[in-house]
């Protein structure tokens, strides 16, 4: 369910998302992540002229989580171009899965269409989280 607080979510993935570098696919995407510490980090795709070298949204947003302080995601709002979702793809749900619960939302935003709502656990069903092995 799409929160009022969702806001200030979309509107940091897309003020992100502008600054995208995306010369070769040309599908922007940002990411907003809402950590543990109450702020908002974001991060948008990197590409390289070595494909597939290069960074999607989601882990760019996590690094600047991480930089700043933030250690676990509360919630991910995802967004791209178009109007199916922009769900973040299987590598980043495994990046997505090292430092969220399952239960966490992640909110998939193609911005001419509606966003999707999603668990973790929806996303990356049946899991392998670092407390498998042990931490």
């Amino acid at each position: 369910m799409i929160k009022p607080s969702d806001q200030a979510l979309f509107e940091a993935a897309e003020a992100v998302r502008a600054k995208a570098y995306a010369p070769y696919s040309n599908f922007q995407v940002g990411a907003a992540i809402l950590a543990d510490d109450g702020n908002i980090y974001s991060g948008c795709n990197v590409e390289n002229a070595a494909y597939p070298v290069g960074n999607c949204a989601e882990p760019s947003a996590i690094a600047a989580m991480l930089a700043g302080g933030g250690k676990r995601i509360r919630r991910i709002y995802v967004t791209g171009p178009g109007s199916t979702p922009v769900t973040p793809c299987g590598g980043c749900r495994q990046r997505i899965r090292e430092f969220a619960d399952p239960d966490v939302e992640v909110i998939s935003h193609g911005v001419d269409g509606e966003p999707l709502v999603q668990t973790l656990e929806q996303l990356l069903p049946h899991s392998f989280g670092p407390e498998f092995l042990g931490r």
